[in-house]
């Protein structure tokens, strides 16, 4: 595989492209977020979900990166597919870390990829997409706001 700021570009456009499913995802992992955290967790739109995805791509560092691990996603099948289980799941959660940011939301987007994973199953694509369409669900739905406690003052910060 090469990476070029060409593919960097298509790797985007197809994240984009992608909005309808994705976001569709984030909203079901916040609507049960937040039964399971007895929390409200806002919904997010395709707009915000565009204007994230155009952010994530315009830090060159980060975008060739991320753009790595969708491009392997997108291509990874493995026969029978459940020997593939690990390699997905690794590059899965890797990606869902880095597309969250810096921790805390790091860790989160990772522990949400999994349980976005185990409840999104694509369709006919290669393995590592619906790996691929949950790990953007995981890590947009950490970086878009939504989440009261991350609105708020933390009572842990010294001034």
């Amino acid at each position: 595989m090469t990476l070029t700021p060409e593919r960097v570009v298509a790797e985007r456009d197809w994240v984009r492209d992608r909005a309808e499913t994705v976001v569709s995802l984030i909203n079901a992992v916040r609507d049960e977020f937040s039964d399971l955290f007895d929390t409200d967790v806002e919904p997010v739109t395709e707009a915000q979900y565009l204007e994230a995805v155009d952010d994530v791509f315009a830090d060159g560092d980060l975008a060739v990166n991320v753009a790595g691990m969708i491009a392997v996603l997108r291509e990874l099948d493995v026969e029978g597919d459940y020997p593939g289980f690990v390699v997905d799941e690794i590059v899965g959660r890797e990606l869902a870390g880095a597309i969250a940011g810096t921790q805390p939301l790091r860790t989160l987007g990772e522990a949400t990829f999994h349980y976005a994973d185990v409840h999104h199953h694509g369709g006919d694509e290669n393995a590592g997409v619906d790996d691929l369409e949950a790990a953007l669900a995981a890590g947009f739905q950490e970086r878009l706001p939504g989440w009261p406690w991350v609105e708020r003052e933390s009572p842990f910060s010294v001034r």
